[in-house]
């Protein structure tokens, strides 16, 4: 799609959701995933009139969704693929507990119209980074947890290369021990305690006593910014958590995590590496994000961290593929 193009559907966003909604919420999504759909099939899982069907898919074709293959102009010639599985994508937006939801809840609105003001410094928004209050951690621990699902996949998948036998693992800055209570329910040869600030210790302690891991979760407090990290571990991981950081800042952390470990030990980084369609998905805290100077948001492209890994002395530096790529490395000098 061309700049002309885009401008016109970010225009009339509001009513693009209301036709994908729509499509969701009608069967559509689910008819194309099965693969290829006649303009009948979609009429009989929708219940629709043909031309007003085939209207709606010239829609869902200018979003960029689905490819319409048609043999001549009649209408029941209209064959429609979509370019991607698209009923998951739409669920995982739209969806009442979805991230996008629970991201709109932050007082994004107090920029809106003020962009250019934000730009030259004189606006900011109201947003603490690190949060401050109480109620501001545990309202962004929330709302880690809530994108922690595609993680947890991430880790389960390569399980065996991360943890292969017994393992104490380290989760720097690990939020309220989502990702940790969910990995260990599956992997009962692994211990695990969250290295986080204090403000979070009941949040972890509550999420950790909910699982029912029998003692084998735990958690450390402590300041990665100040403190060095804490040692006596198989595997430090980093999830999400060094993009927010400068990148003297977030070498120095690697750095630290190299410190820590003993030879043989185990470095894992996984967050939201730069591309393209990271971008598109990070985009809400982009915009939200601009001004809050506190919190750089940087997405990094992976090959950074493989470069930093290797430069501070860890080797076998490994790119994982998945929901969400993982980078490992272990500790060589």
């Amino acid at each position: 799609m061309k700049a002309r193009g885009l401008m016109s559907v970010l225009f009339h966003a509001e009513k693009a959701l209301d036709l994908v909604q729509a499509a969701l919420d009608v069967g559509v999504l689910d008819e194309l995933d099965r693969g290829p759909a006649t303009l009948d099939d979609l009429c009989r899982a929708a219940g629709a009139r043909p031309l007003r069907m085939y209207k709606f898919m010239d829609g869902l074709e200018s979003l960029g969704l689905v490819e319409r293959r048609q043999t001549d102009d009649a209408l029941e010639s209209s064959t429609y693929v979509g370019r991607e599985p698209l009923a998951t994508a739409a669920r995982a937006v739209l969806g009442a507990d979805s991230i996008e939801r629970d991201r709109d809840a932050y007082p994004w609105r107090a920029i809106r119209g003020k962009l250019p003001d934000v730009l030259r410094g004189d606006t900011s928004a109201s947003f603490a980074w690190p949060p401050e209050t109480p109620e501001a951690v545990a309202a962004f621990e929330a709302s880690m947890s809530a994108g922690c699902a595609p993680l947890v996949e991430a880790f389960q998948l390569h399980a065996a290369h991360l943890f292969p036998t017994s393992h104490r693992w380290l989760d720097v800055g690990g939020g309220d021990a989502t990702l940790v209570t969910a990995l260990l329910a599956r992997l009962p040869y692994v211990k695990a305690d969250v290295f986080n600030l204090g403000a979070t210790e009941s949040l972890v302690k509550r999420r950790i006593a909910d699982a029912r891991l029998g003692g084998r979760a735990g958690f450390v407090g402590g300041d990665f910014l100040r403190d060095p990290l804490p040692r006596g571990y198989d595997v430090l991981s980093f999830v999400r958590v060094l993009h927010d950081w400068p990148a003297e800042t977030a070498r120095e952390l690697v750095t630290k995590a190299h410190a820590a470990l003993d030879a043989g030990g185990t470095i894992v980084v996984c967050e939201e590496f730069r591309t393209p369609e990271r971008l598109a998905v990070q985009f809400f805290w982009t915009y939200f994000l601009m001004g809050v100077d506190a919190c750089v948001s940087r997405l990094r492209e992976v090959e950074w961290y493989v470069r930093v890994l290797a430069e501070v002395g860890f080797g076998d530096v490994r790119v994982l593929p998945g929901a969400f790529e993982v980078v490992v490395a272990t500790k060589t000098r």
